[in-house]
């Protein structure tokens, strides 16, 4: 059984957009959920047609507590240092510079999303 998508629940459909497509992410379909909210698919190029991840917007609520058990999703960028510098002209910027878990590993860095979700960019050449 294949994972399909990762689903968040977001505040504020335009600015989530904006913060995934500066991501790379381009939004696929919405489909409303009766009255009640509306779901935003967003995939990255070449992804098909099976969405990547899902926003969910739940009219009039405000804010969401993240919770202890959530962690990160992780995307890949070929550059890191170009992507990090694009990212900055949106006004995203991350946690803290990019760094590596062990000797000779990968770079990477996190950023949050505009509800407080992080996202870890891994530098892949």
């Amino acid at each position: 059984m294949p994972l399909i998508h990762t689903c968040y629940r977001i505040t504020d459909i335009d600015r989530s957009i904006a913060f995934y497509n500066a991501l790379g992410f381009e939004e696929v379909g919405r489909i409303p959920i009766g009255e009640e909210a509306i779901n935003v698919f967003m995939n990255q190029p070449g992804d098909g047609d099976m969405p990547r991840l899902e926003l969910t917007h739940n009219f009039g609520v405000d804010s969401y507590e993240i919770g202890s058990g959530y962690g990160h999703i992780a995307i890949t960028a070929s550059d890191l240092d170009g992507a990090l510098a694009r990212l900055a002209e949106q006004g995203i910027e991350p946690e803290k510079p990019p760094y590596s878990v062990r000797e000779g590993g990968s770079r990477l860095c996190f950023v949050r999303d505009p509800d407080g979700y992080r996202v870890e960019i891994i530098e892949q050449g």
